[in-house]
């Protein structure tokens, strides 16, 4: 089997990572921060510990503001609708996912909250966007389907410059290509553990910035204040109502050891070489058309197939790829693909080149069959 959707969901887990999930649930798999023996506190500790590696991976100080999440979609639900309280104009950019869009159509519903779609290859279109009541902007930090990536560093400084709050989506950027948010203006950072940080599925994380407090978004037992009917006001228990899950919280920290001993620079490097690879091959195949291929994600038709066809098509093969639309209307928009779909390939550190010539066989081989079938 070649597997070519990291973008969903990374495999293979670097075998550390099932070792580490492996030994959580066989030795110190007790209920973290609701009882006082050994195995509860153990989890405790191990879960701190994570916290800790995900502030030195991306750059900042304060590991009590990580706050552990299912995935990213949980992450930036809590991030929306924890900061967005009230009637507002929002800003978010045309390569949004619906994890994204359902929240904010959610809460115009809900209290009349608008929003306005920049252009991701014009970020300083935003300032003409900009409203009276412009409060937010929520932008990723790569799409989703066809790789590339916004500049954050220029939003982040129009925010601050204007006072508008930023969320930030790293779920196709962290892990891949180095991340320091250390002189980066934001209030919320979300993203997925089961990505380009090879944790299991069920891991995600909210990263607040400094002096953020979203109100909350489920509410529950904390193990602490018990008495109190409100959740308690300390981050990050305000935000883990109920029992954490410390196996995927774990395998998350391990996937960080993991990359930094490749060294996220030998990844990106990596991967990068394996899309200019892929684009190369993809060119030499009659009728394909690539809609975009950046940074480890490649997206292309072959004619006027569905791309659903082109995916089952290399499923049978044992080629795993992604056709569809992604859960990214935006930018299908943008890419005129809103019937056809596209065909996404999506690499990881353990991807190889001979993986991709023999996708490249394959599906050149297989169209020109059908092609030769059809006359």
């Amino acid at each position: 089997m070649i597997y070519f959707d990291n973008a969903a969901t990374s495999f293979p887990k670097p075998r550390s990572v099932l070792r580490e999930v492996q030994k959580c649930c066989t030795r110190y798999c007790g209920n973290p921060g609701r009882s006082g023996h050994r195995m509860s506190i153990r989890a405790a500790e191990a879960i701190y510990s994570v916290r800790e590696s995900v502030c030195e991976l991306i750059g900042i100080n304060e590991p009590e503001n990580v706050i552990f999440t299912q995935n990213a979609t949980h992450a930036l639900n809590i991030a929306i609708k924890g900061l967005i309280r009230e009637k507002c104009h929002v800003i978010i950019s045309d390569l949004e996912h619906n994890s994204v869009i359902r929240p904010l159509e959610s809460l115009r519903k809900i209290c009349g909250v608008e929003y306005s779609i920049f252009d991701h290859t014009n970020p300083g279109g935003v300032d003409g966007l900009r409203r009276a009541d412009t409060k937010f902007l929520i932008t990723t930090l790569r799409s989703n389907v066809i790789g590339v990536d916004v500049d954050y560093g220029y939003i982040s400084e129009y925010c601050r410059q204007n006072g508008i709050r930023l969320i930030l989506d790293a779920s196709q950027y962290i892990g891949h290509t180095p991340l320091s948010l250390e002189n980066v203006y934001f209030d919320a950072l979300c993203a997925p553990g089961h990505k380009g940080l090879f944790g299991i599925q069920g891991s995600g994380i909210l990263v607040l910035g400094k002096g953020v407090k979203p109100e909350t978004f489920i509410e529950g037992g904390s193990g602490s204040n018990t008495f109190d009917s409100e959740m308690p006001q300390e981050s990050p228990e305000r935000y883990e109502a109920g029992t954490l899950s410390t196996p995927a919280i774990v395998s998350l920290g391990e996937g960080i050891r993991c990359i930094h001993k490749i060294g996220i620079e030998n990844i990106d490097g990596r991967i990068q070489m394996l899309t200019n690879l892929l684009y190369d091959r993809l060119i030499d195949i009659t009728n394909v058309r690539i809609l975009g291929c950046s940074n480890g994600i490649c997206a292309f038709n072959v004619g006027m197939l569905p791309s659903s066809h082109i995916a089952d098509l290399l499923n049978r093969g044992g080629i795993c790829v992604r056709g569809g639309f992604h859960c990214a209307p935006l930018t299908h928009r943008f890419l005129r693909t809103e019937e056809q779909g596209a065909v996404r390939i999506s690499f990881s550190h353990f991807n190889g080149k001979r993986e991709i010539d023999e996708f490249y066989k394959y599906l050149k081989s297989s169209l020109k069959l059908a092609y030769q079938n059809e006359k």
